[in-house]
């Protein structure tokens, strides 16, 4: 078939073809969302590359050891990063459970100079993140990384809409007051 497109699959299929033992389907997954979900680990575990490395290692392994509890009725990314939320849920009440805390003095971050780049900015917002609960953390990051309707997040986290509505306004808020400095130069 030279010359013939070969034709992309979808996640959902994809998923199905691993169910049928399909190796490479794997493979083609894993590219697809390695990057994403290591991002999302790091955010929500500390900035810790070991860490992010450890739970986006063990959330493929979900998939390569029980495919089958991918429902196909519903959207492949809804449900990998409701995969990944839990098992950062299931970090924090470890934690909780060990009695070990977040040093906050080392989440605090130094005051943003008068003049940034715009690229400098974003990096310091999502920076800033570190001191918000896990849950308001979480939102923001599937909202505004990675582009979930707040109806999706609210599904993949068993929470109201409004929960998420309340959430994001809140971690706004947070962020309009560690940067009023800025404003004017930017909009929140």
């Amino acid at each position: 078939m030279f010359g013939a497109k070969r034709k992309i699959k979808s996640d959902e299929q994809l998923m199905q073809a691993i169910c049928n033992g399909n190796q490479q389907a794997f493979n083609q997954l894993y590219d697809r969302y390695k990057e994403r979900l290591y991002y999302y680990f790091y955010r929500m575990l500390g900035n810790s590359e070991a860490l992010a490395n450890d739970f986006l290692q063990d959330v493929f392994l979900k998939i390569i050891e029980k495919p089958s509890r991918f429902n196909p009725d519903f959207p492949f990314k809804t449900w990998i990063f409701s995969v990944a939320y839990n098992l950062c849920k299931n970090e924090y009440r470890r934690r909780e459970v060990r009695q070990e805390k977040l040093d906050k003095e080392q989440l605090v971050k130094p005051v943003i100079p008068h003049l940034v780049s715009q690229d400098e900015l974003i990096s310091r917002i999502f920076e800033s993140l570190d001191a918000l609960s896990q849950e308001h953390r979480s939102v923001f990051l599937m909202h505004y990384r990675e582009g979930f309707p707040i109806k999706e997040i609210a599904d993949m986290l068993g929470i109201a809409p409004g929960t998420v509505k309340s959430r994001l306004f809140n971690t706004r808020r947070y962020l309009a007051e560690k940067f009023q400095h800025l404003k004017g130069e930017f909009e929140f």
